[in-house]
């Protein structure tokens, strides 16, 4: 069942057992392909957004292609970016700021450099090379270490992007517009001081944000900031639960099926893939009027009738 299916069902019956069967699905098998002990090879050779970055962004090896193009627009349809996301997040450059910055503004990345900078992919294959790799891969014979087999077969096929990485060359700006202490109040301050840039090309930028964000429901866009603020916060201490990716995915399970809930969810998923009148009504419908305790709440445990997710 497509997104617009469950938001319909959703709709008859928010008790509907649906959404955590779902979830619950989705995730479970996140966790799966990241605890995966064989070679796990993503081949990300085109359009990659949403549950096609859990499939794939998780996986010990991530080829992308000249094609490649990568989002994660869940803000846009009032919910948030899920699938582990915020954990891959985190270990982007800027101490986890370039993931924000693309989590909340719903940024596409188009490049290989960019896909490369930011650590969704691994490895850029150009798209002529993927039939030779899968090839090379179906007739190998495996040796005791099939990773290095896998390693020696990319390294045979992969190549450098020819141009630079555009996130890397906006890292300053990426970095003092959507650090982890940044509110999202304060990162469209930081946004429009930096379109009065002398720079063109930081004002574009700048702008761009600015329009990413104002695509976003304002309860997603404090979620996001919020949640992927604690990932970051949490990462390489083993004493956090949000430090690993199945301590993540607990965590994104309960704010998963209560957001699902919410009214921006439906009234998103209408405006942008329904009606497609690109006019969605959020409630709230300012950043200013966003409720925090009710964003804080969305991170306790469940309810006793309903289970937590068990991976």
């Amino acid at each position: 069942m497509d997104i617009k299916g469950v938001v319909a069902e959703i709709q008859k019956d928010k008790n509907t057992p649906l959404v955590p069967k779902v979830f619950t699905a989705e995730y479970s098998l996140i966790c799966k392909i990241s605890n995966y002990k064989k070679p796990y090879v993503s081949f990300m050779d085109g359009i990659t957004m949403g549950f096609g970055i859990g499939l794939s962004g998780h996986g010990r090896y991530r080829i992308i292609t000249e094609r490649t193009l990568l989002a994660m627009p869940e803000n846009g349809i009032g919910l948030f970016p899920d699938v582990g996301f915020s954990h891959i997040a985190a270990q982007s450059p800027g101490g986890g700021s370039v993931g924000a910055y693309l989590g909340i503004t719903g940024k596409r990345i188009s490049t290989p450099s960019d896909a490369l900078f930011v650590g969704l992919g691994t490895h850029f294959v150009p798209s002529q090379n993927l039939g030779s790799v899968k090839e090379a891969l179906l007739s190998t014979n495996f040796s005791q270490d099939p990773h290095e087999d896998i390693k020696t077969i990319l390294a045979k096929f992969s190549s450098n992007p020819d141009s630079e990485s555009q996130l890397k060359q906006f890292l300053p700006q990426i970095t003092s517009s959507f650090g982890a202490n940044k509110s999202v109040i304060e990162t469209i301050e930081e946004l429009k001081k930096y379109q009065s840039s002398s720079d063109a090309t930081v004002v574009e930028w700048a702008n761009e944000a600015l329009q990413g964000l104002g695509k976003g429901a304002p309860f997603s866009l404090f979620l996001t900031q919020k949640y992927f603020s604690k990932v970051a916060s949490a990462l390489g201490k083993n004493d956090n639960q949000l430090s690993t990716l199945t301590g993540v995915m607990k965590t994104e399970y309960r704010i998963a099926v209560r957001s699902s809930l919410r009214n921006d969810f439906a009234e998103g998923v209408r405006a942008v893939l329904v009606d497609k009148d690109q006019n969605p009504k959020w409630n709230p419908s300012r950043l200013e009027e966003v409720n925090e305790n009710e964003v804080e709440a969305l991170f306790e445990p469940l309810s006793p009738n309903v289970e937590e997710l068990s991976v």
